[in-house]
């Protein structure tokens, strides 16, 4: 694996490359463990490297669409608007079930205490909604970049939010003609978005938003979509 110095990188956002992902193949069958530092960086990506991640799309009862804001720490896109919360599950016994996608859903639990603060106990991964996948891959810039095969997680509830500073800079509710807004912004460069967060907006995200309380219907646990 090639050295990278991360001398000018955030000390905590370093920390957390030390992470073990779950390295996949194309068809999300594990493969084996790595740190998220090596699955991260392109030099490793244009060989393959693939590895599980995550994406939760929050919504309250009112139906409004919880965004965040990447903090300018990050190491891959920072300062982009995306969804509720992106991450990946880690490589220890209780992320690894993948039974109903039980451990993809206990890392989002996770994940959202450790991002927006809110309690565990306030989402259960009982409560996250498991809909289908999506494979894509992306650069940040020249070092880093993204490779995974994404579980598309939902919940709607009204949650208590405590955000790190490290992790978020901001973050907001939006209706539907909002986030259409934010995606023209987005479109002229006034804004950054995720990359991923453009590809599921633009394919899949509005017909799941019009039916939140009908949602079973899109479960599809067998295609990975490719995007």
């Amino acid at each position: 694996m090639p050295e990278v110095s991360t001398d000018s990188l955030d000390e905590q956002q370093v920390r957390l490359l030390a992470e073990m992902c779950i390295l996949i193949d194309e068809n999300d069958r594990r493969v084996g463990a790595d740190t998220k530092k090596n699955c991260h960086l392109n030099e490793n990506i244009d060989k393959g490297l693939l590895h599980r991640a995550f994406s939760v799309f929050l919504f309250n009862t009112e139906n409004k669409l919880l965004l965040q804001q990447r903090s300018n720490a990050k190491i891959t896109f920072p300062d982009c608007f995306t969804n509720t919360c992106c991450s990946h599950p880690l490589s220890h016994p209780l992320e690894l079930e993948e039974n109903d996608a039980i451990g993809v859903r206990r890392a989002a639990q996770r994940r959202m205490k450790a991002e927006l603060g809110i309690p565990m106990e306030q989402v259960t991964p009982e409560e996250i909604l498991y809909l289908t996948r999506i494979h894509y891959k992306a650069k940040s810039d020249g070092i880093w970049g993204e490779h995974e095969i994404d579980y598309i997680l939902f919940v709607q509830k009204d949650v208590t939010l405590n955000p790190d500073p490290n992790e978020i800079q901001s973050y907001c509710y939006v209706t539907q003609k909002e986030l259409k807004q934010l995606l023209d912004k987005a479109s002229r460069n006034e804004i950054k978005i995720t990359p991923w967060f453009k590809l599921i907006a633009e394919t899949f995200l509005f017909k799941w938003w019009d039916n939140l309380p009908n949602l079973d219907k899109f479960v599809d646990h067998e295609k990975i979509h490719r995007m």
